[in-house]
């Protein structure tokens, strides 16, 4: 038998009254009611309560004992005499006679039991408390959950899990790497991976077929909500001899079954997943990561503007500018400050204002008043406007107003509660553009992947505008969230260099940084393509939670720091002497 305990505290129900049983666990809290004091016993299955007479010895004692404290109770199992229907052990009680203390408690910075309201700052220096809240728990063990179904899923479809290395040599993927110095080679650095990508390509090079690995990747950028700084999880994955679809294939059925069986009621948009090619996705949606339970689809009105007597956007439309619409429905009679709201937010970001057509009840409001009859009639038909709707109009440059129209379109489909929140809403955005032009300095860079393979292969390299080459790149989105990335990978080198060769690095740039693979392809490659979905983001989505450190046991904060560890920190000179380096802020 165990020293510390027969059962667990969330073990015990009513076929267990009248046994003699020993509970350990941390003190969760405590209900003093004079006569009576209640304790509940808390362990990582559950919480047990227990109780103590005021004529025992023991009541002062366990009035002395401070909540969390770690202690062992020995008692006998008795029915509850006000059951708790909501809580697993809540036909039962334990009368204490016995109490065993094994580590005393000081007082809580932050408090375990109840609402938390302390700052996250606190949280995060004091985490080890705060993971003792039933809420965070339960998230780390929802994504223990995730985990085990995700590799039991790659398993089962003939995938294999090889742990790929952590010090690696630092390559231009798209963000900054976290450099490491080396002791044995004088001014050299490691690079923690951003991913385990050249890796995996180099297992399919070297025979092993289909690979997965709950990979750790390291990247040096900036927080936000769904992007821990610093370090977070994937479930990758790379399969020989596949196209886009093959993987498509394998993702639908590792992903669909996660979201099925932990949607929590929630209804899950079923596999095979809708296809958007990213040029569709950012005309209709203004994002390359759409979030489909809002239904407001963006429309192309530059046509309409065409000498249609509202002088402001003809003139727009004439000059270059596109003009973009949102059908509103059930808007048109909204009072003038639900569109002014609007009209206000495009003025702070620059864009001019917006206009809008209300058809109210006492007839078309807003910009109506500019248009003849005919024009109205042609607008409601191309817009699909009914007789309670508004349609909103904004105009911008290309480069801009795609992305603007995106986020208005988000916030009508909030202010008119239109998205559908007890919804799962996943797709492929596909055949992304291959190269972009930095807006900056107009120079033609990578957009996505450099390792893609372009859509048209080497012809295409050598023969068409690379702002026109459209990759076998392919992203998964869920709610607006991108929860994975992926492509058909380009496993010819004459094709990498010619890539490489147009986003400005020569073949001595490639050959020095992608070195081990490059001379891999010249022996042998097949075909082979792969995914990567985030592990994180995928617990943070199943959970709704809105900040993705409330799905990591140990996070940094927004400063890319960890307060409980006190990290990053100051080293010793002797440490410092030891990898050649000298500090100079």
């Amino acid at each position: 038998m165990n020293e510390y305990r027969t059962h667990t505290c969330g073990q015990l129900r009513a076929s267990d009254i009248g046994q003699q049983v020993k509970l350990a666990g941390w003190i969760h809290r405590k209900r003093n009611l004079g006569n009576l004091c209640f304790v509940d016993l808390r362990d990582h299955y559950g919480i047990t309560q227990c109780v103590f007479d005021s004529s025992s010895d023991l009541f002062e004692q366990i009035e002395n004992i401070r909540v969390e404290s770690v202690v062992g109770f020995e008692g006998e199992v008795v029915a509850r005499e006000s059951v708790n229907k909501n809580m697993p052990t809540g036909d039962i009680e334990i009368k204490v006679s016995k109490v065993t203390i094994y580590s005393e408690a000081d007082v809580l910075p932050v408090q375990v039991f109840g609402e938390c309201n302390e700052p996250e700052e606190l949280r995060l220096k004091y985490r080890f408390l705060d993971l003792r809240r039933e809420k965070i728990h339960n998230n780390i063990l929802l994504r223990c959950k995730v985990i085990a179904e995700m590799r039991r899923l790659m398993t089962e479809q003939g995938f294999n899990e090889y742990q790929t290395p952590i010090l690696t040599a630092s390559s231009p993927e798209g963000a900054r790497d976290f450099l490491v110095p080396s002791r044995l080679n004088p001014g050299k650095f490691y690079a923690l991976p951003q991913s385990p990508q050249q890796f995996k390509q180099l297992l399919m090079v070297s025979g092993f077929d289909r690979y997965f690995q709950i990979s750790p990747c390291f990247r040096d950028e900036d927080p936000r909500a769904d992007r821990s700084p610093g370090e977070f999880y994937q479930l990758d994955m790379e399969m020989s001899f596949a196209t886009q679809e093959d993987v498509f294939r394998v993702i639908e059925k590792t992903m669909g079954t996660i979201f099925n069986e932990f949607a929590n009621g929630k209804k899950v948009d079923q596999a095979p997943f809708i296809h958007i090619p990213f040029k569709e996705a950012m005309l209709k949606y203004g994002s390359d990561k759409p979030d489909l339970r809002n239904p407001l689809v963006i429309a192309d009105a530059t046509s309409f503007f065409n000498n249609s007597g509202f002088g402001v956007y003809d003139t727009k439309a004439a000059n270059g500018e596109q003009i973009r619409a949102i059908k509103a429905p059930g808007a048109g009679n909204k009072p003038r400050s639900f569109f002014d709201k609007f009209d206000g937010y495009a003025k702070e970001q620059g864009m001019g204002g917006m206009a809008y057509i209300a058809f109210s009840d006492n007839g078309p409001k807003g910009i109506a008043k500019f248009f003849t009859e005919e024009k109205i009639a042609e607008l409601k038909q191309m817009f699909d406007a009914g007789e309670d709707d508004a349609v909103f109009f904004m105009g911008g440059a290309p480069k801009v107003i795609n992305k603007f129209a995106g986020v208005v379109r988000n916030q009508i489909g909030e202010a008119l509660d239109l998205f559908d929140k007890n919804a799962f809403k996943i797709c492929w955005i596909v055949d992304f553009p291959f190269y972009e032009e930095n807006e900056e300095t107009g120079a033609v860079e990578f957009s996505h992947n450099p390792f893609s393979m372009p859509q048209g292969g080497l012809d295409a390299l050598n023969n068409k505008n690379p702002l026109d080459i459209l990759a076998y790149q392919f992203d998964l989105v869920c709610n607006g969230v991108e929860l994975a990335s992926g492509a058909v990978r380009n496993h010819v080198p004459e094709i990498m260099y010619r890539a490489f060769e147009i986003a400005g690095y020569d073949r001595s740039v490639v050959d020095n940084k992608f070195g081990g693979m490059i001379s891999a392809f010249k022996f042998g490659a097949p075909p082979h393509a792969g995914c990567a979905p985030g592990v994180d983001r995928t617990v943070m989505l199943l959970l709704d939670e809105p900040i993705i450190r409330d799905v990591i046991l140990f996070p940094l904060n927004g400063k890319a720091q960890d307060l409980l560890m006190q990290a990053p920190n100051t080293v010793t000179e002797q440490q410092l002497k030891d990898l050649h380096i000298e500090i100079k802020l």
